[in-house]
């Protein structure tokens, strides 16, 4: 019996309604098990809302495989692009029928003293036994505080905000960062015929075809994207690494920063300053190149010991040459006269998991766990990158990883049988 003060209770809640959240969703009614998804804005509305017109995926399309969802269009090795990846997530909604309530944010999880948790939201209060974060790490995007420093008459954005070369005033645009988004908003500008500067971090870069093949295709039959992350050298080191940068545009290309040099874009190293007159950059251009030419040729070499291993039939092996390099660092540019009128900030988002009221977390702020299952009882995280294994924050793993955590809390979710209930 309950008064109406007392919160409804939900055995599992989910917080967050993205494609995480919605295959812990599809894993729990396979089950059996009663829960409710909490999305602060619409269900995977970031894929609408935060990618640039342009944007496709960089992963063919055979990846898609989301629980009850997979991939059934014409183009299995071809790129979905933005329009077609929010038709495929429609789609994948619509499977799953989730309990969902939108527009709800989650301001508050914290333990009760009779067991479970108490969560505060926007739309009252619940009380559950389980938590699944499935809001992902991707909450805020980063300026650095020196942009406040940069002309007023500068336009300034983040990697989340662009869309397309025509929102920005005319003029040379500053991009900052070198990593997916970074490279290939560059290349997007680069293609429209902006003049581009670009500084250039310490992300590496892979092909995307190599001996007749996708190289997604080869690392996924050599087992890259099932490595799981206590079998990688790096160990946990490995969430902290920068994604390779290629394009799935126009069919699928490399991006090779060294090619657009040619072409007319400046590169430049790491921003880390602005006097008042002039950007300062680290002078890091020619080793950032050379270390991502490097792992490029390092995975076509392995590759190459696959397919020979294998006696696998297949186009010879090559190595990438550079076609340019840097007659000298830059370590400055002075902004007056260099015609930028536009700076892109390309450089990540930070993680906000102030809401969630449990010692889960590191001293940057990242959850521990253990594929998905932290040390509180109940608490569990899923759709972060590197989670379990390469593939964990893509559509291919992903359902994976919610079986996984959906197994585990069932094996300890207390459910009455209806009779218990009635009594």
């Amino acid at each position: 019996m309950t008064s109406p003060s007392t919160p409804p209770h939900i055995p599992v809640l989910i917080v967050g309604g993205g494609q995480a959240g919605l295959s812990t969703s599809y894993h729990l009614q396979q089950r059996g098990i009663d829960h409710l998804v909490l999305e602060k804005h619409r269900a995977m509305h970031a894929w609408a809302t935060q990618r640039w017109d342009n944007f496709c995926l960089v992963t063919p399309n055979w990846q898609c495989d989301l629980p009850g969802h997979p991939y059934a269009g014409p183009d299995p090795d071809g790129f979905m692009k933005k329009d077609e990846i929010v038709a495929y997530l429609a789609g994948f909604r619509a499977t799953v029928a989730p309990p969902i309530h939108e527009g709800v944010t989650v301001t508050r999880v914290a333990k009760r003293a009779q067991g479970g948790f108490e969560v505060a939201t926007s739309d009252g209060s619940y009380t559950a036994d389980k938590v699944v974060v499935a809001s992902g790490g991707y909450h805020q995007p980063v300026v650095p505080r020196m942009a406040e420093r940069l002309p007023g008459a500068i336009a300034q954005i983040h990697s989340a905000q662009y869309r397309n070369p025509q929102q920005l005033p005319e003029g040379a645009v500053l991009v900052v960062g070198s990593g997916q988004s970074g490279a290939q908003i560059a290349e997007d500008l680069h293609l429209a015929g902006r003049k581009v500067y670009l500084a250039v971090g310490n992300a590496p870069r892979c092909a995307r075809f190599y001996r007749g093949r996708d190289v997604v295709t080869w690392l996924a039959d050599m087992g890259y994207y099932d490595m799981s992350v206590d079998q990688h050298p790096l160990r946990e080191g490995v969430r902290d690494n920068t994604n390779h940068y290629v394009t799935g545009r126009d069919g699928g290309r490399d991006i090779d920063l060294r090619r657009f040099a040619r072409e007319g874009m400046e590169l430049y190293g790491v921003l880390r300053d602005y006097d008042g007159q002039e950007l300062i950059f680290d002078s890091n251009l020619t080793q950032a190149l050379d270390d991502a030419d490097r792992t490029y040729n390092g995975i076509n070499a392995a590759i190459d010991k696959h397919i020979a291993e294998n006696n696998i039939e297949a186009p010879p092996p090559s190595v990438y040459e550079p076609v340019w390099r840097p007659e000298g660092e830059r370590p400055r540019l002075t902004l007056e006269g260099s015609g930028i009128s536009a700076v892109i900030w390309c450089i990540g988002f930070q993680p906000d998991f102030r809401w969630l009221d449990a010692p889960v977390f590191n001293g940057a702020g990242h959850p521990v766990h253990t594929r998905g299952v932290t040390g509180v009882e109940g608490v569990y995280f899923i759709g972060l990158p590197w989670l379990h294994t390469w593939g964990s924050g893509r559509f291919g793993s992903v359902g994976r990883d919610a079986a996984f955590i959906v197994d585990h809390m069932a094996a300890r979710l207390e459910r009455p049988t209806p009779l218990q209930a009635a009594g």
